[in-house]
């Protein structure tokens, strides 16, 4: 068995105890600080275990459903191409009732009964249409057989006695290689804006005879209104109708050149058609 001692030290000596006899030190020791002071003794602070945290994750907000799906962009649809429906049937040669259908499309909002009369064109206003089968100077040795003579009487100046209207300045041009068959000694001009300045063109016109103009319809256009250009000696207008550019565009299919060429039948060429001094035709 083990004793532990206790040594207590006093002014009159040490006094030692045993500790492992049921002894109290109490009657021995004198009283404490607290109880001299007449207060209990504080017990000894005791360590507050920390309570462990728990991680909470920020809980999305739900957006509401209405909202959510007007964020869904509808699909678009998608645009069929010339080249899809080209593809699909084979291309159908222009007909007189074309050109009267996109006059009427054009003006049916805008002018009246009575106008819309006046822009009507009679079956007897056209030429025999291109059926696909013709080249350039072939389709006009059909539809000018007097050619020759025609060409023989022009002596005005400032007019030609046949218009030819394409989509482009490049078009023209191969126009006017193809047309060689068919000219003969006729002059044949051209009449694009295309590096040509209209002050050119019309001091050209003013000088010679042409028998032939060759040309994209804002510029034959242009040429009118300035006076560089006269309908006069006009016989016959034919309408590049049927050929397609490299994105298979025909001249109705550009916005911009179906407007020109619009403006500029109104330009007193629908009335010569209604005459019967000009005879309309498409190539």
């Amino acid at each position: 068995m083990v004793r532990i001692l206790f040594v207590v030290t006093h002014l009159s000596g040490a006094i030692l105890f045993d500790l492992s006899q049921d002894s109290s030190l109490d009657k021995y020791v004198g009283p404490s600080k607290a109880e001299q002071q007449g207060t209990k003794p504080k017990p000894p602070p005791s360590k507050k275990r920390k309570q462990p945290t728990e991680c909470f994750l920020a809980a999305e907000k739900e957006e509401p459903q209405d909202k959510r799906e007007s964020e869904v962009k509808p699909k678009k649809r998608r645009k069929k191409k010339i080249s899809d429906i080209l593809a699909k049937s084979s291309p159908k040669p222009g007909v007189p009732e074309d050109l009267q259908k996109l006059l009427n499309e054009h003006f049916g909002a805008k002018r009246s009964v009575i106008e819309l009369e006046e822009l009507q064109l009679p079956e007897a206003c056209f030429l025999p249409a291109n059926d696909l089968t013709h080249s350039f100077s072939s389709y006009l040795k059909e539809i000018c057989p007097k050619w020759a003579k025609l060409r023989k009487n022009h002596m005005e100046k400032k007019s030609v006695v046949m218009l030819i209207i394409c989509s482009s300045a490049l078009r023209c041009l191969e126009l006017i290689k193809s047309i060689t068959a068919f000219k003969g000694d006729g002059k044949v001009m051209k009449l694009f804006a295309k590096h040509i300045k209209i002050q050119e063109q019309v001091k050209m016109l003013d000088k010679g005879v042409i028998h032939v103009g060759i040309g994209t319809p804002g510029r034959i256009k242009a040429l009118i209104e300035q006076d560089g250009l006269s309908m006069t000696s006009l016989k016959y207008l034919i309408l590049d109708w049927n050929w397609r550019d490299q994105k298979l565009r025909r001249l109705v299919d550009i916005p911009e050149i179906r407007k020109e060429t619009i403006e500029l039948l109104e330009m007193g060429l629908i009335k010569l058609c209604r005459e019967g001094s000009v005879k309309l035709g498409l190539f």
